[in-house]
């Protein structure tokens, strides 16, 4: 992050995108890498801390852990945070997570923020978003265009153990903050707040306010909103009023209230960048908070996997599981694969900020956009094997409802799957026309999750990408598996991979001619259900390139045989290639056995199911939260099968 000058919007110092810049950002990447500090080569500080932060929470499935699933299941059904869920976040100082460092916080990378929250929405969704993230998500639009003063501002309220709350979004209207019912208008001395706003996170515990209000009644509404950072301890206490608390179905323990504003004064200095900035800032700001989506589904997700895997492995009384049906076996399988797929998104969205800065915001949205369409799909799956079991709101199952009804509010985020859809289907008949086929590649570093980056340049980030590195990373790894000239153990299991990738890139290419015939000027035509849908299959084409630049670089390294393995590369584009219809070898059944015992073996070694195997805090042997591998489960280590 770069600091303003003060009295200076940071979007209004961006220079304007430039043209045909693709293939020199990936070089500038690495040299920036490159140049990274001794210090800085290895995130062993970031790991520590998600370390710390995880074994801080407990074993979740001890039943005496005051943190763990039984507490936080109680404190669900109340409406109300775990006791002491707050009070380790406080000592962990989390807020100090959401602020840049160059502001005294330990923001410096934002894959490792995504990583970092993980502990906590494997938990509880409601302290995760409320005691934390929201704050995070108020903070971003004064990051992005803040004063000096404004960000000083904001930094030492989070640093300080205070909360920040956004007023964004209004119930009838839902992420369609446009038509929202707060109001600034010029008056002596500054701009008149009126009007109120519902469904605030933390509205009454806030210090901070970051506020969406309508400051002109212009036809056209692109410079109708502006975005203000309000002091509430410096507001007149007449002024404003606290609402009564919403109640919702997921996130139960989140407390949305709300603020009634009436004729309160505050000073031009209050605007954050510009007056009329604020929906342009609202989608600069998406850029940073998209790529954290994937993370967040995921975390939510591996803990409902973990819920069903343990019910299917438990022996039943004739010695037998529900680990010996089939489906059963696939939906785990399937499960496991979507969960490493999202962690793909996850990584290239958060680490393209950094190293792609130009081109990031149609893999930010892109990611946002399916990953929470895959967390709901897979949970749909996993609901069947549970059967009645997943109902259950309390025992032993009970996390995985409380998983089911928090996904929903969790993935819903900064806007829907429909704006996310909007932000990328501008930019695609530019890419079919300019890049696709002809650009360089992402630097390799996208794909390489324990290597450290260069500072995110907040300026630098521009709402349409001009080129699609990523896209052109499919291309090079098809090429790459055909070539003969590769030598890296294993390659024999790759005709399966080969093939696959083949497949992918057809389908970029269906879709550079579908969009090439498109005007990018014209709107009616972007706008088409059809074109919805290709923009749909885009994404997928993004996620299956995400997922080869991962196994490229994990193969190339050989540092973790799990992902060195084509088995789950292979498993993973097969799956998202029957979702798009292509055609396919008729089975992956030796590749999706691997993955299998991969997921099983993860459960009985307690580590956590994305791309990173992360420990998971465990009891000792003998005490509550242990669990034993039950006998006779399938596992790579032994080889064993179900017949």
């Amino acid at each position: 992050m770069t600091a303003p000058r003060s009295g200076a919007g940071l979007c209004r110092d961006a220079a304007p995108p430039r043209a045909a810049t693709g293939p020199q950002e990936p070089a500038d990447a690495e040299r920036q890498i490159a140049a990274l500090p001794a210090e800085h080569s290895a995130p062993s500080a970031e790991r520590t801390r998600i370390d710390a932060l995880e074994s801080a929470f407990g074993p979740l499935d001890d039943p005496e852990n005051p943190l763990g699933g039984t507490a936080l299941l109680a404190a669900d059904a109340a409406g109300e945070p775990v006791p002491g869920a707050e009070q380790v976040l406080d000592a962990f100082a989390l807020n100090s997570e959401f602020v840049p460092e160059e502001l005294g916080g330990r923001l410096r990378r934002m894959d490792v923020l995504g990583r970092l929250l993980r502990p906590l929405f494997r938990r509880d969704a409601s302290v995760a978003f409320g005691h934390g993230l929201s704050c995070f998500f108020a903070a971003v639009p004064v990051w992005t265009a803040g004063t000096t003063e404004q960000q000083r501002f904001v930094a030492g309220l989070l640093l300080g153990g205070d909360r920040v709350a956004v007023a964004r979004h209004e119930v009838a209207h839902g992420n369609d903050f446009v038509r929202d019912e707060l109001t600034a208008r010029p008056v002596a001395g500054g701009l008149s707040v009126n009007g109120s706003k519902t469904a605030i996170a933390n509205a009454a515990r806030s210090r901070g306010l970051v506020v969406f209000a309508r400051t002109s009644d212009a036809p056209g509404g692109g410079r109708s909103h502006s975005v203000l950072v309000l002091d509430r301890a410096a507001l007149p206490a007449d002024r404003i009023t606290d609402l009564e608390r919403h109640s919702t179905t997921g996130m139960r323990s989140a407390e949305f209230g709300g603020l009634a504003f009436t004729d309160c004064t505050v000073p031009d200095s209050t605007v954050v960048g510009g007056v009329g900035d604020g929906y342009e800032l609202s989608l600069r700001s998406s850029l940073m908070i998209r790529g954290l989506i994937p993370s967040i589904v995921l975390a939510g997700v591996d803990t409902a996997l973990r819920t069903v895997a343990a019910f299917a492995t438990r022996p039943r009384n004739d010695g037998r599981s529900s680990l010996d049906v089939r489906h059963v076996r696939d939906v785990l399988t399937g499960a496991f694969l979507d969960l490493l797929l999202i962690d793909c998104l996850a990584l290239v969205a958060t680490r393209s900020l950094h190293l792609l800065p130009r081109q990031m915001s149609v893999y930010a949205a892109s990611a946002a956009y399916l990953a929470p369409r895959l967390a709901a799909e897979t949970m749909d799956e996993m609901s069947a094997v549970l059967g009645e079991e997943s109902f259950a709101v309390s025992g032993a199952y009970g996390m995985f409802q409380k998983q089911l009804r928090d996904l929903p509010v969790t993935s819903l985020g900064h806007a829907g799957s429909a704006g996310r859809q909007v932000s990328i289907l501008p930019q695609l008949p530019h890419f079919a026309r300019h890049s696709w086929f002809a650009e360089k590649e992402a630097p390799a570093a996208l794909f390489r999750p324990q290597e450290d980056l260069p500072p995110f340049d907040l300026p630098r980030l521009s709402l349409l990408g001009d080129s699609d590195p990523l896209a052109a990373t499919l291309v090079a790894c098809t090429e790459w598996l055909e070539s003969a000239d590769v030598t890296v153990p294993g390659r024999e299991d790759w005709p399966l991979l080969r093939s696959l990738a083949r497949g992918f890139t057809g389908e970029l290419a269906d879709l550079a001619r579908a969009f090439g015939e498109i005007d990018p000027g014209d709107r009616g035509a972007l706008g088409s259900p059809r074109n919805f849908a290709l923009a749909d299959r885009y994404t997928m084409v993004l996620a299956a390139a995400g997922c080869l630049g991962v196994w490229r670089e994990q193969a190339l390294a050989g540092t973790d045989p799990f992902l060195a393995d084509p088995a789950w590369p292979s498993a993973v584009l097969h799956r998202l290639g029957r979702r798009l219809g292509l055609s396919l070898p008729d089975s992956v059944a030796t590749c999706e056995q691997r993955v299998l015992a991969e997921a099983l073996d993860r459960l009985h070694d307690r580590r956590s199911y994305d791309l990173y195997g992360s420990a998971l805090a465990r009891a000792t042997p003998g005490e509550p939260g242990h669990a034993p591998t039950p006998p006779g489960t399938l596992s790579h280590r032994t080889g064993q099968v179900p017949e």
